[in-house]
């Protein structure tokens, strides 16, 4: 017998201490080994499976988001543009009530103007028919100083308004 060449004892021993190895592994520890493997082979399992439910969720919060925001901005451009279209109706108003505003304070302004006008050409016109008055007395004081003008004077007057 050599080195190399094991003999029948030394191989029958060999055998037995495998098989006993082999029978009290499969007994004791190839169940809870191959139940370890199977349990992190599930957990692996599973959580790949909530991994792919988690990015389908958030591919689903991101549309969710961007549909939002889209909606978002749909909805602030609807409020200015509606605000443009309040402030240009309250700006049209306001010009329309302002110019309503200035026609009258025009035409009163004009009213004022000739009401004053008026009461003006009244007042010259009765300023001139008392300065015509009193230069027509002091006219007739002195022509009719005698009384020959005077009687003549009246006789005109009196054929004047027969014949009106």
């Amino acid at each position: 017998m050599g080195i190399i060449e094991p003999g029948i004892g030394l191989l029958f021993w060999m055998t037995l201490t495998f098989v006993i190895l082999l029978f009290l592994l499969a007994k004791f520890a190839w169940k809870p080994i191959v139940n370890a493997v199977n349990e992190r082979e599930t957990s692996i399992v599973d959580a790949l499976n909530q991994a792919t439910l988690a990015r389908k969720e958030m591919a689903t919060l991101k549309e969710d988001n961007e549909r939002i925001i889209r909606e978002a901005k749909i909805e602030r451009d609807a409020i200015l543009k509606e605000a443009r279209e309040i402030k240009d109706r309250i700006v049209g108003e306001a010009k329309d009530v302002a110019k309503a505003e200035g026609d009258k304070l025009i035409e009163a302004a004009k009213q004022t103007i000739n009401a004053e006008k008026n009461a003006a050409m009244a007042d010259i016109k009765t300023q001139i028919g008392a300065l015509s008055v009193n230069i027509a007395e002091s006219i007739l004081k002195q022509k009719l100083d005698n009384s020959e003008a005077q009687n003549e004077l009246v006789q005109n007057y009196l054929n004047k308004s027969n014949l009106n």
